[in-house]
């Protein structure tokens, strides 16, 4: 027996596979940190657990429309009209089972074998997966700590072919939690106007998640000639700390929303009735809470910053956004441990973090650049001090 050729071009997540590991170090008692998780350790917003209860009192268990209710379409148009100036009907807008159904819908709806999808690295772990299991390239543009994880605009231009179908723009992003502003996003925008072949995936997953006054822009909103050729995805996993929900949601041009329901109608069908539900008092209710948790995040943003750039040989840029930092070690690789092994790579200083400080990380060649880590300081400030703390002393350590 064989599995597809689909199925074998792909890997499993190596986020959930840290997660997943660190879960069963707990079941067996062992005093593990884990780090490696993009989940908010706030709770789900009270009002949107009543939401949730009262549609269950209320009966709505029953099967949906395939991509979504329209009463959650109207508060997704009216976040859209709100937050980014754009505006959206309802055939142009798309609901899934999390933010990951929403790119699979999307990638797997439109690429043939050959096409390529430009994806700047360091990249959340899923995008080229999704796209080699729909037949496609990826094509990697990369951006380390020294450009800010930010590609320029002619690194884009020079990675455009015939042959590219989509190109992904994440911010902030996961993982390395930077921000596109403004007249960035304008500037690689005048590129993507001069190749109209081009489809844009913008990922704002992390859109309430900013620091330090930072403006969210989407390129749609930035540049208007884009708008009929970009998704613009997102969903309430992070924001609203409803991660275990499952709603991820999109809004673009009404052909490829149709494309991406007739794909989920044999697939999923709707999501969960009770989570959209849930989604619509999130998206229409009171949205002061944000502002507390994200000053909850900057100040756990700055401490882990600080403690990481105590260390020598590493390096943590200050994200703009999101609840990542990126630290790259390169200096560290060729050191060896206590007991006589030899980091050779980032994978292995992982390993040898969970092993030796008990700290669970996600190594920096999951998301396509190395050496360095991925550490998600959605977490306490006690756990976080105690965290960096081991991470320190296992560093200083390496000879």
């Amino acid at each position: 027996m064989q599995t597809s050729a689909a199925l074998n071009r792909i890997q499993p997540s190596a986020t959930l596979a840290m997660t997943s590991r660190v879960f069963e170090l707990k079941r067996q008692g062992i005093d593990v940190i884990g780090l490696g998780a993009g989940e908010p350790d706030f709770d789900t917003p009270d009002f949107v657990k009543e939401a949730a209860i009262e549609a269950i009192r209320a009966g709505k268990t029953k099967y949906t429309n395939v991509d979504g209710t329209p009463e959650l379409k109207q508060a997704i148009i009216a976040k859209y009209g709100r937050d980014n100036g754009l505006a959206y009907a309802e055939n142009q807008i798309s609901v899934n089972s999390g933010g990951k159904h929403t790119l699979f819908n999307a990638f797997c709806a439109t690429i043939d074998p050959g096409d390529e999808v430009v994806i700047p690295a360091p990249y959340w772990v899923s995008y080229p997966d999704v796209v080699e299991f729909a037949g496609g390239t990826p094509v990697f543009i990369a951006a380390g700590a020294s450009e800010g994880y930010k590609i320029k605009p002619a690194q884009l231009e020079a990675a455009i072919t015939a042959k590219t179908k989509w190109v992904v723009l994440n911010s902030p992003s996961n993982p390395t939690g930077a921000a596109y502003s403004a007249a960035e996003l304008k500037a690689l925008g005048e590129v993507l106007e001069r190749h109209p072949h081009v489809l844009i995936y913008a990922d704002d997953m992390y859109e309430h998640i900013l620091y330090d006054g930072f403006e969210f822009a989407t390129i749609a909103q930035v540049c208007p000639a884009l708008y009929e050729r970009t998704l613009t995805a997102n969903g309430v996993s992070k924001a609203y700390a409803m991660t275990g929900w499952r709603i991820g949601y999109a809004g673009g041009p009404a052909w490829l929303i149709k494309a991406m329901g007739k794909l989920q109608s044999q697939s999923t069908s709707n999501p969960s009735s009770i989570s959209q539900a849930a989604s619509v008092a999130a998206l229409n209710g009171d949205q002061s809470f944000l502002k507390e948790r994200v000053a909850a995040f900057q100040g756990r943003r700055d401490l882990v910053v600080s403690m990481l750039n105590q260390i020598n040989g590493m390096h943590c840029p200050r994200p703009e956004g999101a609840f990542y930092v990126y630290p790259e070690f390169g200096q560290l690789i060729g050191k060896t441990t206590p007991k006589g092994q030899v980091i050779a790579t980032d994978e292995e200083m992982v390993g040898y973090l969970l092993d030796e400080a008990r700290v669970a990380a996600v190594h920096g060649g999951a998301f396509g650049f190395s050496p360095a880590l991925r550490i998600s300081y959605a977490t306490s400030e006690a756990l976080l001090t105690e965290a960096c703390g081991r991470i320190q002393e296992a560093c200083a350590a390496l000879r």
